[in-house]
């Protein structure tokens, strides 16, 4: 039987990453989880025992920090592409610590595709089971990018690189014959036939004829004031959205602790939980694991569809 191995790093080491990420092992563990945790830091991989509780660290500077969250991370891109895990589950890491360590990067999804050398990743956030019970799967354009520079970065050869990576990561890590993706528009109302913007016409349009000529069941433009509800009541596998918070607003209100970050176009899975470090409350008892326990589940079910030989058609 094929049990994935997944790699788990804590993530900022003062933040809640390190007992959520203790807690969801343990969780599973009990539960008799059929899965290989390693949980990974900047030196090695650590045994669960030596960990404790996973109480945040105290008295660490932004650079120190962040180094330690950058080598975990290394250490654990290394291992999966050396084949000794299947799957990385990463801790949030807090991104001004991250520059501070001298990765200059905005965020994990960044770092990844750099280390792994992927030429095209995507940020899939993933929620298997949302508050209308129905999933919710959103791909993010573009990422951590400031608003006044989404306009010249959202383009047709964007829109057209993405959908297909959601296209081929919908087909091969979940098992969707044929995704039905929806691109969400970029003005409000679509433009209305062009009164607020021209983005619908001259980006969207001839994106979707590329994919539509390339076998990808695609609609759209469709406005931001429906896509999701849309996207919720069954009509799309997931939703292509061209900016960040436009995405992630309609993501984390009917997904928040459910919701999980995977990074597509990868030659390995992997996932984070939703949130960030959460500083103010790290130590306190009052850190939720619910999304951490969703990331794991995620990338054992997402690693089982990829890596199990024994599934493969023959």
């Amino acid at each position: 039987m094929f049990r994935p191995q997944i790699a788990v790093t804590l993530g900022d080491p003062r933040g809640v990453g390190p007992e959520v990420a203790c807690q969801a092992i343990d969780t599973l563990t009990t539960e008799g989880f059929e899965a290989s945790f390693f949980i990974v830091g900047p030196h090695g991989v650590t045994p669960r025992d030596e960990v404790g509780s996973g109480t945040p660290a105290v008295g660490m500077s932004d650079a120190q920090a962040g180094s330690e969250s950058a080598g975990s991370i290394e250490r654990a891109v290394a291992m999966a592409l050396a084949g000794e895990v299947h799957a990385v589950v990463t801790g949030p890491v807090h991104k001004p610590s991250l520059r501070a360590a001298g990765w200059d990067v905005p965020g994990q999804t960044e770092m990844l595709a750099a280390l792994s050398g992927s030429p095209r990743v995507g940020m899939l956030m993933a929620a298997e089971r949302t508050r209308f019970d129905a999933p919710l799967r959103v791909l993010l354009a573009t990422t951590h990018l400031a608003l006044r520079d989404v306009p010249d970065a959202v383009d047709e050869s964007l829109l057209v690189a993405q959908a297909e990576l959601l296209d081929d990561a919908l087909r091969r890590d979940w098992g969707i014959e044929r995704p039905r993706l929806a691109l969400c528009a970029f003005n409000p109302h679509a433009s209305d036939g062009g009164l607020f913007g021209s983005e619908e016409a001259l980006v969207f349009a001839p994106a979707l004829t590329r994919l539509r000529e390339a076998g990808l069941c695609v609609e759209g433009p469709i406005p931001a004031d429906t896509v999701f509800s849309r996207a919720l009541a069954g009509e799309f596998d997931a939703v292509v959205a061209p900016y960040h918070d436009v995405g992630m607003a309609a993501f984390k209100t009917v997904a928040f602790g459910a919701g999980v970050n995977v990074t597509i176009g990868l030659p390995f899975v992997r996932t984070s939980p939703d949130h960030g470090t959460a500083f103010d409350i790290a130590g306190t008892g009052r850190a939720d694991r619910s999304s951490m326990l969703h990331a794991v589940r995620l990338a054992a079910r997402l690693a089982n569809a990829r890596f199990d030989m024994s599934q493969a058609h023959v």
